[in-house]
């Protein structure tokens, strides 16, 4: 047996010396500052655990530590989604499109248009039936969450897993209202709906809670209702309400509130105006949810159940256009932006008087149907065009237009532009130009009283002369009586609208004068440089006659038309005001003479109508009318309004026999100042407050009378406006140089217009060769003789 070395150990059998001979654990490595501080969660979470029973340790972490891992994903990502949402600007969530409401001049609402069919209202105008509904229904725990609703979301996650879809959204009131006031769909994600829509979920749930430290839990709540969608394209609780009941949103029923709380998740499928069973349901299911929020007994409910659903009947859902409205849009497009206007939310107030406006409708409707039912019209009706079957063609038959101003500022008391405005877009009193015949003969009258022609001035009425009147040629117009009945006061001219006297009256002006008068009260067409435009060849609206027309109460002062009186914006701010703006358009003493004569027209002359018809108040004006009686037209003022009506084919072409504007616009314009007169818009004297001065005037001539004048029986006193009186100088030389008759008088020499001296505004016709086109105007004759004013 070999021997031991002395230096090997010996064995031992004691538990030390076991321990010595097992194998050492390698030491520990000691983890880095950077791993404790970025791991430091799931240590401590290891920590905690590792006390645990082993039973409890290892469930707890295998759901601790995935735990864990998402809070690690979740830190940056609300770090990315807070700093997107912070982009986004809180003050929209108050902000939203409503409806433009536009105003009569006494305060009436006229309509509402632009922006989104909505009506903003504070959260103290909702009934508080309806608010309990809404939130039964949306978000029950709505005052306890913070913009995000975690038992909600959890239960509808566990929801959705279920049943394997994305039906289950959990959106808080908090949640739809970002939804609703901003765009949170990231265009970049759009390869992918599901990614896309996670992102928006995240980015909504962080704008929540931006929109919760923000807000007041009633101004959320306010400015949800205000934005829901109701369908047909109805937005906010009080357009709801007004649209399906007929009520204001804090006069709503508990039965009411219920249905509209409970159709907001199908608006359009759940309507009462397509499905009332729908709706009912829906209302019952939205009481059963009070009475388990407790905020109802089951009796009341009940009660509510029981109740009938009773909506806005049928026929008054569609909404009808008016003229009015019509102007108003046209007239917002040249005032404000594009961005102002589609926005809407204004309050727009307008120079309308709605009780006019109404009665300037019906009274051409009905004064055009009863031509419609008469015998002889051999055009399509109304009542016809009503029958075609939808959709219809463009009507065809009789139409007209009114327009109202007021004279000393220029404000559009009724715009009519046709006979309905839900049958034809066209805007007949703004857009449609149409010859204006014989009511334009006026202001060649005023022309020539410019230039010293006096209403006893004698003028021709016989057949016109080739050479006589510059640019005529061998034309020579007839009168509508086809007679001619010789000399006669200018006055008469204009009274019994004669057209050979008018044309010389016109040619004594200057064809450039009158031009000028007529673009200086308004008209926008330049006139034509021949002789017939004295006639009434102008193209004009019936809105730019009505305007040139308010001269002659004004004393040759025009206000441009206006509609729009003052815009405010929803903060309540000055957004746009129409101030007066006025010019001289014309001489005061010829825009009073001209006046002084049509109201002789209204007394005596084709105007007399009016009297027959019950209009027996101070006013003046003239008919006018257009070859084969294709445009007919009364153009007449009191001291406070003037009133211009049309009527004729949308086509021109023959209304119907005898067609004169005394006979077919005439008796509109009665109808509509009777009305006018009743309301307020007094029609007093047309007194002139101008100075004038008598002087002896030669009725030949129409210059200072001489003692040849006198001698010759010419001379007659006039009191005239200090701005027409004739010069000191400005004497009579016809007479001087007649020859005294053997009674020692000398005879009566009635010279035509065209023959007097002639001033440099008006030069001596000179004959021309080109004949230009026949005149398109005529008039009717005033059959009886009509005595002249001494």
């Amino acid at each position: 047996m070999p021997k031991r070395s002395p230096k090997a150990p010996k064995p031992t059998t004691t538990k030390q010396g076991q321990n010595q001979r097992r194998k050492k654990k390698p030491a520990r490595k000691k983890r880095g500052l950077g791993t404790l501080i970025l791991f430091w969660p799931f240590a401590l979470f290891q920590k905690i655990t590792s006390a645990f029973p082993l039973a409890i340790r290892l469930p707890a972490r295998l759901i601790g530590h995935p735990a864990i891992l998402c809070l690690y994903a979740l830190i940056p990502m609300s770090i990315f989604y807070y700093g997107r949402a912070r982009q986004f600007d809180m003050g929209k969530v108050s902000e939203m499109p409503e409806r433009t409401i536009v105003y009569d001049r006494r305060g009436v609402e006229l309509g509402r248009i632009h922006g989104e069919k909505r009506d903003i209202i504070k959260f103290a105008d909702i009934a508080p039936d309806f608010l309990s509904a809404i939130l039964a229904r949306e978000d029950e725990r709505f005052f306890a969450h913070g913009g995000v609703d975690w038992i909600g979301f959890g239960r509808a996650t566990l929801r959705n897993i279920k049943d394997q879809s994305m039906t289950q959204g959990a959106s808080t009131i908090t949640m739809q209202l970002a939804r609703n006031s901003y765009r949170l769909q990231a265009e970049p994600l759009s390869f992918s709906h599901i990614i896309q829509e996670l992102d928006r979920k995240f980015l909504e749930i962080a704008v929540s809670y931006r929109i919760e430290s923000n807000y007041e839990k009633d101004e959320i709540l306010q400015h949800y209702v205000n934005r829901i969608f109701w369908g047909h394209s109805i937005r906010g609780i009080e357009e709801a309400s007004r649209t399906y009941f007929e009520k204001r949103a804090k006069d709503l029923t508990l039965s009411e509130s219920a249905l509209l709380a409970g159709i907001v998740r199908g608006p359009n499928a759940f309507s009462p105006f397509k499905d009332i069973e729908n709706s009912r349901y829906e209302r019952d299911s939205t009481l059963q949810r009070m009475v388990d929020a407790s905020v109802l007994n089951q009796e009341e409910a009940d009660a509510a159940k029981n109740e009938p659903i009773e909506v806005r009947p049928e026929w008054r859902r569609v909404f009808h256009d008016s003229w009015a409205m019509d102007s108003v849009r046209r007239e917002l497009e040249r005032i404000l932006e594009d961005e102002n206007i589609e926005f809407g939310g204004l309050q727009i107030t307008t120079t309308i008087d709605n009780l006019v406006q109404k009665k300037a409708e019906e009274a051409l409707d009905q004064h055009l149907r009863k031509f419609e039912r008469g015998g002889g019209y051999k055009h399509q009706t109304r009542a016809q065009w009503l029958e075609l079957k939808e959709p219809r063609p463009t009507p065809q038959y009789m139409q007209g237009s009114v327009v109202v101003i007021e004279n000393l500022t220029g404000a559009i008391v009724a715009t009519v532009g046709g006979r309905d405005a839900d049958e034809s877009k066209f805007n007949r009193a703004s857009q449609a130009k149409r010859q204006i015949g014989s009511t334009f003969k006026p202001f060649v009258y005023l022309a020539a009283f410019d230039h010293g022609l006096r209403p006893e001035t004698m003028v021709s009425d016989d057949p016109l002369r080739r050479g006589e009147v510059r640019g005529a040629g061998g034309w020579s117009p007839s009168n509508s009586d086809r007679k001619f009945i010789g000399m006669q006061p200018a006055s008469i001219g204009l009274i019994r609208s004669r057209n050979t006297m008018s044309v010389r009256v016109g040619n004594f002006a200057g064809i450039d004068y009158v031009k000028d008068i007529a673009t200086s009260v308004g008209f926008e067409r330049e006139l034509s440089g021949d002789p017939t435009a004295f006639l009434g060849t102008l193209d004009a609206s019936p809105e730019e006659l009505a305007s040139a027309y308010t001269v002659f109460p004004n004393r040759g002062v025009r206000y441009p038309p206006r509609l729009i009186a003052e815009i405010r914006n929803r903060d309540g701010g000055i957004e746009y005001q129409n101030p007066l703006i006025s010019y001289d358009a014309v001489k005061a003493g010829s825009a009073w003479t001209t006046s002084r004569i049509l109201h002789q027209v209204m007394e005596r002359g084709t105007g007399a109508t009016a009297k027959r018809l019950g209009f027996n108040k101070p006013c003046a004006g003239k008919t006018g009318t257009t070859n084969d009686y294709r445009d007919a037209w009364f153009v007449g003022y009191t001291s406070s309004l003037t009133c211009a009506v049309w009527v004729g084919m949308d086509k021109p072409q023959k209304t119907i026999e005898k067609g004169y504007g005394s006979v077919l616009a005439l008796p509109v314009w009665t109808e509509v100042m009777k009305t006018a007169d009743r309301l307020g818009y007094q029609a007093d004297g047309l007194d002139s407050k101008l100075s004038f001065k008598d002087c002896r005037i030669c009725r030949v001539s129409g210059k200072r009378a001489t003692p040849a004048c006198e001698a010759a029986g010419e001379a007659y006193s006039d009191s005239i406006p200090v701005d027409l009186l004739p010069a000191d100088t400005d004497i009579c030389m016809q007479h001087m140089e007649s020859e005294p008759s053997r009674s020692g008088k000398r005879p009566p020499k009635a010279v035509a217009v065209d023959q007097l001296p002639q001033t440099p505004e008006a030069p001596k016709a000179i004959p021309v060769e080109d004949s230009p086109p026949r005149a398109i105007p005529v008039e009717e004759d005033v059959p009886r003789a009509i005595p002249v004013d001494p």
